[in-house]
C-alpha cells in the first residue's frame, strides 16, 4: 500500500510521549484546588464530629493528603504506575499477534508455491484427471501440448487484463486502505483520550477532595484503563483473525493436489476477512467496557460504532456486489 500505517502508529506513540509533560504544569493549578477541598473536608468532619460530641475519625481525613500527594507527582505516582501494570498485558498480546502473523506468513508462502506447482502439473497432464490420456484428447481436437500450454498462457494474459480483474485489485486495495485507516482511526483515538486524560487527571483528582464529587476518582480510573486495553484487545482480535487464517491457509494445503480443488485467484477469503476486521475494529470499545466499566465515553464509542458500521455497509455493498457480478460470469 501507499500509505505506510506503521509509521503512522509510531508518531501516535512518540505524541504520548511529548504531550504527557504538560501534565506538570497543570498540577500546579491542581495543587491549589486540592488544598482548598482539603482545607474543607476536613474543617467540615472535624465540625461535625464535634458537634455531635463524637471522636474524630483521624483516618478519614489521611484521603485529601493521598490525594495531594497523588497530584504532586502525577506522573511518577499515577500514570507510570497504571501504565507500568498495563504494559506487560500489551507486551504480551503484541507477541501473541506476531506470532501469528509470522506462522501466516509462512504458511501463505507455502500455499503459493504449492498452487504454483499444481497448476503446473496440470496444464503438464491435465486438468480433469491426470491418469487419462490428455495427450490423445489434445490431438483428437487437432492441438497437440505445446500448442493448449501457448493457449493457457494467453488466457492468463487475457484474465490480467480484464475488467473482472481490475475490478477486485480495487476492492481489494481499498479494503485494505479501510483495514488501516480503521485500526488507525482506533489507535489515534486512544492516543487522544489518554493525553487528555493525562493531561487533566490532576483536576479530576482534585476535583474528587469536594464532596459529592468523590466518584470523579473511580470515574477518571476507570476509563483510563478502559481506553488504554484498547491496543491490547485490537491485538488479540487481530491474532484471533490471523489464526483463523491459518487454518484455512491449513485447509486449503490440505487439498491442493485434489482433482476437485480449484485456486482461487481472486482472493475472496482474505477479502472476507478484511471485511470481518473492519466490523471488528469498532467493537473494541465496547469489549473493553465490558472489562472495566466506564461512563462518560460511552457517547463516543456509539459514534465511533456508528460511523465504522456506515463505512462497513457501503465496502461490503460494493464487495458484495463485485463478487456477485465475478460469481455470475463464472457461473455462465
Amino acid at each position: 500500500m501507499d500509505i505506510h500505517f506503521t509509521s503512522l502508529h509510531k508518531i501516535l506513540r512518540n505524541l504520548y510521549d511529548q504531550m504527557t509533560p504538560i501534565t506538570d504544569d497543570i498540577a500546579t493549578f491542581a495543587t491549589a484546588v486540592a488544598g482548598l477541598g482539603a482545607l474543607l473536608y476536613i474543617c467540615y468532619r472535624v465540625w461535625q464530629a464535634l458537634a455531635r460530641a463524637e471522636a474524630i475519625d483521624v483516618f478519614s481525613l489521611l484521603r485529601p493528603f493521598v490525594i495531594g500527594l497523588c497530584i504532586i507527582s502525577f506522573r511518577p505516582i499515577v500514570i507510570n504506575s497504571i501504565n507500568g501494570i498495563l504494559k506487560p498485558f500489551v507486551v504480551g498480546t503484541n507477541q501473541i499477534l506476531k506470532d501469528q502473523l509470522l506462522d501466516m506468513k509462512e504458511l501463505q508462502k507455502k500455499k503459493d508455491r504449492l498452487e504454483w506447482e499444481e497448476a503446473v502439473r496440470r496444464k503438464t497432464y491435465g486438468v480433469i484427471d491426470p491418469n487419462e490420456d490428455y495427450d490423445a484428447e489434445l490431438r483428437a481436437l487437432g492441438l497437440d501440448v505445446p500448442t493448449q500450454s501457448v493457449m493457457d498462457a494467453l488466457y492468463e494474459v487475457t484474465h490480467i487484463f480484464s475488467t473482472k480483474y481490475w475490478v477486485l485489485q480495487f476492492f481489494r486495495w481499498l479494503l485494505e486502505i479501510l483495514f488501516g485507516a480503521a485500526a488507525l482511526v482506533i489507535d489515534t483515538l486512544r492516543t487522544f483520550y489518554l493525553v487528555i486524560l493525562t493531561i487533566l487527571g490532576p483536576i479530576a483528582f482534585a476535583i474528587s477532595i469536594y464532596d459529592g464529587f468523590q466518584s470523579t476518582l473511580t470515574y477518571w480510573l476507570s476509563r483510563y484503563i478502559s481506553i488504554y486495553l484498547w491496543l491490547p484487545i485490537a491485538d488479540l482480535f487481530s491474532a484471533m483473525l490471523a489464526k483463523i487464517q491459518v487454518l484455512s491457509l491449513d485447509r486449503d494445503i490440505e487439498l491442493i493436489g485434489e482433482h476437485s480443488f480449484l485456486p482461487d485467484s481472486a482472493n475472496s477469503v482474505y477479502l472476507i476477512f478484511l471485511l470481518i476486521s473492519i466490523i471488528g475494529y469498532f467493537t473494541i470499545p465496547t469489549v473493553a467496557s465490558w472489562i472495566v466499566q466506564s461512563t462518560g465515553a460511552g457517547a463516543y464509542n456509539k459514534k465511533i460504532s456508528g460511523a465504522g458500521n456506515t463505512v462497513t455497509n457501503v465496502a461490503a455493498g460494493a464487495a458484495g456486489a463485485a463478487t456477485g457480478n465475478v460469481s455470475g460470469g463464472l457461473m455462465k
